[in-house]
């Protein structure tokens, strides 16, 4: 990954600058007026996971995905400006002591180069100058270090973020190839591998996975006991509807129907609310929908005084008419409305990712994980929970209502999913 920052006058023509040097693949991390212009941060082959590895703890402030990109754009920031400030520092170490030089015997009066000159600041000091002046060599020493430090760092090239072409040994790359067999994406299994430094294949394997184990996050309470207004967002055929019933029996099952509500805002497809009116009929709950004449907000009003509210969505997606209204309409309630994102494990990690993106205007508080059991290996999904932190709440298995819905919890999850594989191998090899 490769992060540059430009400065210029206008945004066009620092947006030119950044066509021109780093192409059309460039990701600007973030753009900000400065004195005399403008200021773009961009990066190539910008990886999330990456940068979450190289923001360590400060990534955890990183709610979204826009947020992480404006933090690596401030470590990038900073990294340069301190790289200016040893590079101005060892200008003065010079120039300090050619000047000392020359008082004494001139004999390096001849030597002090320009400050343009300077762009190469670890190659600047002659060994000959260096051991001729020892009163500066150990500072000399120490601070070519530090600018050999802080280049690599801006380039990226430090310790937890080597280059994929970084030859790495044989236990390291099987690990990485076990871990894509679970599941997970190439960039993040090799993430994983790397950590590996030494010892057998199981112990990574085992460590990887604890790993992985420790990156999920999940929810740790269930909504049934803390209450409040929850809307479930997602495509068409993620299983939101069945979710809520789902949810809506766990609930009545457990403290009755008289503070529960559903709420369907889903006004754009004929006969839509159809199964969530089933639902409300079968557990004796109301249903209320938003359309033209109630807004959310007038419904949630009226629903003040319920424990639980459950909201189901249209699954639009970005190009149909009403996506935006919907998401609008969730994100500036005056309730506080937790959304969660729908997420079915037999998707694609490319569809997951775009769906994520689609919907995370909505200020996305977690995610439900559905069709667990129709997935072939479940890595997919725990790898894009891990990648975008969104808190997993519950996952579903199955049909039966309200049997197959089940509280999230990390290691259950990562286990569930190595059974998964197990049983997946032992399918293969029974087909061999």
């Amino acid at each position: 990954m490769k992060v540059k920052r430009f400065f210029a006058q206008s945004m066009a023509e620092a947006l030119r600058q950044v066509r021109d040097q780093m192409g059309p693949e460039a990701v600007i991390l973030s753009n900000r007026r400065v004195d005399g212009g403008v200021e773009i941060v961009t990066a190539l082959d910008y990886d999330e996971n990456m940068a979450r590895q190289q923001l360590g703890d400060a990534a955890r402030q990183a709610t979204n995905g826009s947020r992480l990109a404006e933090l690596q754009a401030e470590q990038h920031r900073r990294l340069e400006d301190e790289l200016g400030r040893s590079r101005e520092r060892i200008r003065e170490v010079r120039e300090k002591r050619a000047l000392s030089d020359s008082r004494n015997n001139g004999a390096y009066a001849g030597d002090i180069r320009p400050a343009a000159d300077m762009a190469g600041a670890s190659d600047m000091v002659p060994e000959e100058t260096a051991v001729a002046n020892p009163a500066y060599s150990g500072e000399l020493a120490q601070m070519r270090a530090e600018i050999s430090s802080l280049r690599d760092l801006v380039s990226g090239h430090h310790r937890g973020a080597e280059p994929e072409k970084t030859a790495v040994n044989a236990v390291q790359q099987r690990l990485a190839e076990r871990l894509q067999e679970f599941g997970l994406g190439h960039e993040l299994a090799g993430s994983l591998s790397r950590r590996h430094r030494a010892g057998r294949l199981e112990d990574g394997w085992k460590q990887s996975l604890k790993m992985l184990a420790a990156g999920v996050k999940t929810a740790r309470t269930e909504w049934a006991e803390e209450g409040g207004v929850y809307a479930l967002v997602g495509p068409t055929g993620s299983g939101k509807t069945t979710t809520i019933g789902k949810l809506a029996a766990h609930y009545v099952l457990a403290h009755g129907a008289d503070s529960l509500a559903l709420v369907t805002t889903d006004r754009y497809r004929v006969a839509a609310h159809e199964q969530l009116f089933v639902f409300g009929r079968i557990l004796n709950v109301p249903v209320r929908v938003v359309d033209e004449s109630h807004s959310l907000d007038d419904i949630l009003d009226e629903l003040s005084d319920r424990h639980l509210v459950l909201i189901d969505t249209a699954g639009l997606t970005s190009t149909d008419k009403g996506y935006e209204e919907q998401l609008t309409e969730l994100a500036r309630s005056h309730h506080r409305i937790r959304t969660h994102l729908v997420v079915s494990a037999t998707s694609q990690p490319r569809i997951m990712k775009s769906v994520w993106h689609c919907y995370k205007m909505a200020n996305l508080s977690g995610c439900v994980m559905t069709k667990i059991d129709e997935a072939l290996t479940l890595g997919e999904a725990l790898g894009f929970v891990m990648e975008t932190g969104l808190p997993v709440a519950y996952y579903t298995d199955g049909q039966k209502i309200p049997e197959d819905l089940h509280h999230a919890e990390a290691v259950p999850l990562v286990r569930l999913a190595v059974e998964r594989l197990k049983k997946l191998q032992q399918q293969e090899a029974v087909a061999v």
